[in-house]
């Protein structure tokens, strides 16, 4: 994004009337999110910017467009997501994000690199000028998230972190985990101190945090967080200068919380930006992208304008990139949505840097096809076998039943709570309990490091038979399995083996539905965005199959073993209890 001589000469010379545009647009109304207006206006650009907006420049052009009365406004900017909980390749993602008019994604790639690495960025952005919308990188702090409370493959190096961050394409240090701050080490601060000294802001992850931990999070130069979910939560984090991102996901729904409160009680969304975090693509073509939390808010009653800002231009300042996007002013990109209403957004055209790269219903690119290294392709390794009887769990000497701390999952969020259950015992072994809910869990290690395999119960995942598994877990990337027998676990496992990573679903011992993941054992290969939801969609009717309810099954199971997501986490090494970063035990000595 770095300016040239040139490039700035010549936007000067256009403005001044000296050289021809390359085009102008005209007849449209201009929502210009800087002066909070819209009114007729025309759009002239150079290369890959706005060199004017003047509705009365005598400018000339070498093309000029039509624009039949709609609406302009500037490309959305997703703020803070993962590519791997999307399952989708960046070169496929443009299939699905464009045609919603989002130009922008804030990447942060923590995910797979907790399988690969650092060397996984550059992997990521090798097609990176190709592509019709921005990468900007959020550098990966969370590699890896709990050390020594989870196998991870990898990890990112304080030196590691400071290279990414010099790039250009780099916006701010990734979301970091309250844990590595209020729980220390100087590897973490000295990340934060390298991203806030060459001018990058650092993004928060700040769930269960209590006010004063929050202060003192906020005290290291954190300026944002998106978890939050319940109103009180956001309102300390706009109170201690934090900005709040307004996330809609698959399986985290908090824009409604936050809006409806907002509009309530009379606050502002100044300090506010839209991002999904976490959103499978198969929920981007039913419902939209960003374009979706838009609409969304202007649903519940935030006008038009302050909705469309906070998608663009409060989300651009954040990331100290307005002078490059974020707005239709002199100077920026022709990032340009052209759409026929601003209370439901969707977009007729969509421009990026200048070039039209959405039109008709379809993406005026090329699709770029590829072949991704090896080393990237093979990750998924067994230490050991993998048979039922290692999701076997033993009951203490002489019980007829046990008593168990255990997650319970809340609907569309991805923390959980403490709930404690007595389970039966049967032979020896501590029994599932389908009458209250309760099925057995796993996190099994994929790296062939230790061959750990962590046995658990989890409740409210509304599962009755088979067993569905997946080689993301936040973050560390085990393969999580839940189910009704230890036999249809043991064959989910080995199948995702086999494929070298993916989903699937067992039933009494055979696999009825899988979907392969081969980039890190967490992205699809698959060059076409459609194919992707149509894998995903068969992917959650086949979990339906097993009786579960949930509307993100599989997105669901991947944040049960998460770390530093409250109350419990269940890792291939312990029971986590997230606030103290402690192990516990899950059954209770008596």
């Amino acid at each position: 994004m770095k300016r040239t001589l040139n490039e700035t000469n010549t936007l000067i010379d256009c403005g001044l009337g000296k050289i021809p545009c390359d085009y102008v647009l005209k007849n449209l109304k201009l929502v210009n999110v800087c002066s909070r207006e819209i009114y007729e206006a025309k759009i002239f650009v150079k290369g890959k910017r706005i060199v004017s907006i003047d509705p009365d420049a005598s400018l000339t052009a070498e093309r000029e467009i039509d624009c039949d009365g709609m609406y302009a406004l500037p490309g959305f900017i997703d703020s803070h997501m993962h590519l791997s909980s999307s399952m989708i390749n960046p070169e496929a993602m443009a299939q699905a994000i464009v045609p919603k008019g989002t130009t922008t994604l804030c990447a942060d790639f923590m995910e797979i690199a907790n399988v690969t690495g650092a060397p996984v960025v550059d992997v990521m952005l090798e097609n990176a000028d190709k592509l019709p919308y921005r990468i900007a990188i959020e550098v990966p702090t969370r590699v890896p998230t709990a050390p020594g409370l989870e196998t991870t493959g990898n990890i990112i190096s304080v030196e590691e972190a400071r290279k990414i961050l010099s790039m250009d394409a780099t916006v701010s240090l990734g979301e970091i985990a309250p844990a590595k701050i209020l729980h220390r080490t100087d590897d973490n601060i000295q990340k934060i101190c390298d991203s806030l000294n060459c001018g990058k802001i650092v993004n928060g992850h700040a769930v269960g945090c209590s006010y004063q931990e929050l202060s003192a999070y906020a005290s290291a130069g954190i300026t944002d967080d998106h978890e939050q979910v319940e109103w009180e939560e956001a309102l300390d984090r706009l109170r201690l200068g934090m900005h709040v991102f307004i996330r809609e996901g698959s399986a985290e729904r908090n824009l409604p919380m936050f809006v409806e409160n907002a509009l309530k009680l009379g606050y502002s969304f100044e300090n506010t930006c839209f991002c999904t975090d976490d959103k499978h693509v198969h929920d981007i073509e039913a419902e939209g992208h960003i374009n979706h939390n838009v609409n969304q808010a202007i649903k519940l009653g935030v006008d038009p304008i302050t909705a469309i800002s906070i998608a663009t231009i409060n989300a651009a300042k954040h990331f100290r990139v307005d002078q490059d996007y974020g707005s239709l002013t002199p100077g920026r990109y022709a990032d340009i949505i052209l759409c026929r209403s601003i209370e439901d957004i969707q977009p007729e055209q969509v421009w990026f840097e200048g070039r039209k790269v959405f039109e008709e219903g379809k993406v005026a690119v090329e699709k770029i096809e590829r072949t991704y290294p090896e080393w990237i392709r093979d990750t998924v390794h067994f230490k050991r076998p993998i048979t039922p009887e290692l999701f076997r769990l033993p009951a203490p000497a002489g019980k007829s039943s046990v008593t168990v701390t255990i997650p319970e999952l809340i609907k569309d969020q991805i923390v959980n709570k403490k709930f404690t259950a007595t389970l039966p015992v049967k032979d020896g072994l501590v029994m599932r309990d389908p009458a209250q809910d309760i099925m057995k869990f796993a996190i099994v290690e994929r790296y062939g490091k230790n061959g750990n395999v962590g046995v658990y119960f989890v409740k409210g995942f509304t599962l009755e038979r088979g067993a569905v598994a997946y080689s993301m877990s936040h973050n560390h990337q085990n393969i999580c399995v839940l189910g009704a027998n230890d036999e249809d676990m043991s064959a989910a496992v080995n199948e995702i083996g086999r494929m070298k990573g993916g989903l699937v679903t067992v039933i009494d011992g055979k696999v009825i539905a899988k979907m392969p993941l081969t980039i890190g054992g967490l992205i699809s290969e698959e060059v076409e965005a459609k194919n992707i939801v149509k894998q995903i969609l068969a992917m959650n009717e086949s979990a339906k199959v097993t009786g579960c309810t949930l509307p993100a099954p599989f997105m669901t199971l991947s944040f049960i073993g998460h770390p530093a997501v409250p109350q419990l986490a269940p890792t291939d090494m312990g029971l986590v209890d997230v606030a103290t970063q402690q192990f516990i035990s899950m059954i209770h000595e008596e």
